[in-house]
């Protein structure tokens, strides 16, 4: 009998992803997102398939879905600032009302549950690189506190049931991923410079800009996922690109691709703005036989194409304007 999935979050970046990568795979999908930050464009192309199917739904709210299924993965949630900063509440809830629906779903359905956790339960990281036994350095009333604590708490419900309740479950711990789909306006800083780029503005860097990110190509960020689904481990895992570039180097390298000229302009660090990010993939190249091809050179080049093919529209709407602010994630 076919598999059947659940994927919430569908609608968005990563969760459209992982759609595509399931229906290759042969499983039935059944893609849930409230539209909050979704874009039913980004799974538009899978509606005329009858192994593909969509509810418009908010998973903090209970959750049914008829009929067997077999794996379920939650990737609903805001996950750039601008996002969370202006729906505080409601990035706080899908990360618990929501993760003990699902919780709740996957023990009623008998289906493994994986969670999409992040770097941000890491914080202003006092470690590097940084390791799955690290236990981070938040805080928990800043600006950014409602989204790493929403996931600190994701995870520890979920080992919670897995303890108590024998459920299987996964904990991916994502970093800064791109690709196509993105927003361009969304606030983080890949698109962020590309959008300053494609409309003729300099680029704004926080900071001094010696903050560091590692980017993955969204490729082998669900290979990944889908490895550590299928593997036995119940641990949580870094699932990112080990390769890490300074802000300001990575703005310098957005200029030469575009072939633009403009300059890079400094203003004040957000608070608790993290300044170092990069993953230890000890455990994903050791459990899962997992670490990312693409290189950096050779995604950014799709991801711009991707966004020189967007609409003017798209290219010029400012999202959540009032907390731009934030935007160096």
């Amino acid at each position: 009998m076919t598999k059947r999935v659940l994927i919430t979050g569908a609608a968005g970046f990563l969760g459209s992803h992982l759609c595509d990568r399931f229906i290759k795979e042969g499983y039935r999908v059944v893609g849930m997102d409230n539209l909050i930050t979704g874009d039913l464009r980004n799974i538009e192309h899978l509606f005329p398939l009858e192994q593909f199917e969509f509810y418009n739904h908010d998973v903090s709210r209970f959750v049914h879905v008829a009929g067997p299924l077999d794996y379920i993965l939650h990737f609903a949630s805001p996950a750039s600032p601008i996002d969370y900063l202006k729906i505080p509440i409601q990035t706080l809830k899908v990360g618990s009302l929501g993760i003990h629906n699902l919780l709740g779903l996957a023990r009623v359905k008998k289906a493994r549950i994986m969670i999409a956790s992040t770097s941000e339960v890491y914080g202003d990281p006092t470690v590097h690189p940084q390791t799955e036994d690290y236990w981070g350095n938040v805080n928990p009333v800043g600006p950014r506190g409602v989204y790493d604590e929403a996931k600190r708490f994701q995870e520890a419900m979920t080992m919670a049931y897995h303890t108590y309740h024998g459920l299987e479950t996964r904990i991916v711990r994502i970093f800064n991923t791109y690709g196509p789909r993105m927003r361009l306006n969304d606030g983080r800083v890949l698109p962020a410079f590309i959008g300053q780029a494609l409309r003729g503005e300099d680029l704004t860097v926080f900071g001094d800009g010696s903050q560091t990110r590692s980017f993955c190509y969204v490729d082998d960020l669900v290979e990944g996922i889908y490895r550590l689904l299928m593997s036995d481990c119940v641990d949580p895992v870094n699932i990112g690109n080990p390769d890490e570039i300074t802000i300001s180097e990575f703005a310098e390298e957005i200029i030469k691709l575009t072939g633009t000229e403009q300059k890079v302009v400094y203003k004040d660090l957000p608070k608790d703005d993290p300044k170092q990010r990069q993953p230890d993939i000890t455990k994903a190249r050791e459990i899962l036989g997992w670490e990312p091809k693409v290189s950096r050179e050779e995604g950014l080049k799709v991801t711009y194409e991707y966004f020189k093919s967007l609409s003017t529209e798209d290219l010029y709407k400012k999202e959540h304007k009032t907390f731009e602010k934030y935007i160096q994630a």
